[in-house]
């Protein structure tokens, strides 16, 4: 019997997230584990009028090709990713990992060109987000690998999965907009600032935000959802940030990094582990040095880190900031082929003024 809270995910995913309309042609990127979810989500889809198309992928296949392919193979964008990523209404994403780590033994230099080959589906990817013209969403769906991740039990982890999401709810839409109404008067408090600082004992930073709008993500694009985000303007960040979680990206863990920036560039960089990823990654393009991103975490139902940075980014009493791709949504004009979040703890001795005025302090927010 399929579980309830599986099928009002689906709702909300395809009725809140995505608002699936007749004709639209939604597409999947899905995990081969996640097929019970993907059945639940196809027929909302079907009964909201919508197109789906499926692709299962497997994180085995996925470290074949980059173990194996040749460069030119590597530097070869799929054709129907492209065509997807130009003409689908709605993209949903829904990650299910045989093995979280399945990369940590690729070249980075092979995964660094490997992004650069999406360098173009990125700037469209971006482009129609930014418009609306393509509504997406991504979520996880509870497998073994992600919950040993957790350090939690896959019955665990299920429940975690659907707490955070407001699935194990009877109305989950109803709280989501609960979410959207409080961030909304955040959002509005923010507009028109120009500079904000951050200082503690993970960070002493200033940059700007003038001309740039905060983001209400209140789960129509990631879900679960809880943060408030924008794009700084690129070449106004100065001071340094250390992170306090591992810094995940593409399945691999880099601990202890510690990032300084003079006019927006990293310009001194340094990890406790995996430092030579960290550094490639940072050279994978004139964007990757800059920041496209400053979160802040608003789900204080999410209490631990997972090592899974859909969750872990919303983390309450966290901020995150991201090198790489900008959100044209926010005003942001930095371009990558990366977009890497880094997170770290605010709640303790941890201040955020926005034109000198108090905001946020030691993990809450104050206005």
């Amino acid at each position: 019997m399929s579980d309830i809270r599986l099928n009002r995910l689906a709702n909300v995913l395809v009725n809140y997230s995505t608002k699936v309309k007749a004709g639209d042609w939604v597409h999947f990127n899905a995990n081969w584990q996640a097929i019970p979810l993907v059945k639940e989500v196809v027929a909302y889809i079907l009964r909201a009028g919508g197109n789906p198309s499926v692709v299962l992928e497997s994180a085995d296949l996925n470290e074949v090709f980059m173990a194996q392919a040749s460069e030119t193979q590597l530097q070869w964008t799929p054709p129907l990713d492209m065509h997807m990523i130009k003409n689908a209404n709605v993209w949903i994403i829904i990650e299910a990992p045989e093995n979280t780590r399945a990369m940590s033994n690729i070249d980075p230099s092979r995964q660094q060109m490997r992004n650069l080959a999406y360098e173009k589906w990125m700037e469209t990817y971006s482009k129609r987000s930014a418009s609306g013209e393509l509504r997406w969403v991504m979520t996880n769906y509870p497998c073994q690998a992600l919950a040993q991740e957790a350090e939690m039990s896959l019955a665990d982890y299920e429940n975690f999965i659907y707490q955070a999401t407001f699935a194990d709810q009877v109305d989950p839409v109803k709280y989501w907009r609960n979410i959207h109404d409080e961030q909304e008067r955040l959002v509005a408090w923010l507009m028109g600032k120009k500079t904000i600082s951050i200082r503690g004992p993970h960070a002493d930073i200033m940059l700007s935000v003038a001309g740039r709008k905060f983001i209400n993500s209140d789960g129509d694009q990631n879900m679960p959802s809880g943060e408030i985000f924008t794009s700084p303007v690129e070449e106004s960040v100065n001071g340094w940030v250390s992170f306090s979680y591992p810094a995940i990206y593409q399945g691999v863990a880099v601990e202890g990094v510690r990032l300084e920036f003079e006019h927006g560039r990293v310009v001194n960089a340094s990890a406790e582990k995996n430092e030579p990823f960290l550094l490639k990654m940072l050279d994978t393009d004139e964007g990757s040095r800059f920041l496209g991103e400053l979160g802040i975490g608003t789900n204080y139902g999410i209490t631990r880190f997972t090592k899974n940075i859909l969750f872990d980014e919303k983390i309450g009493g966290t901020f995150h900031l991201a090198l790489g791709n900008g959100f044209g949504e926010a005003g942001g004009e930095n371009e990558s082929s990366i977009h890497w979040d880094l997170i770290t703890d605010a709640t303790k001795e941890t201040e955020m003024h926005a034109d000198g005025e108090l905001f946020y302090k030691d993990g809450r927010f104050v206005v």
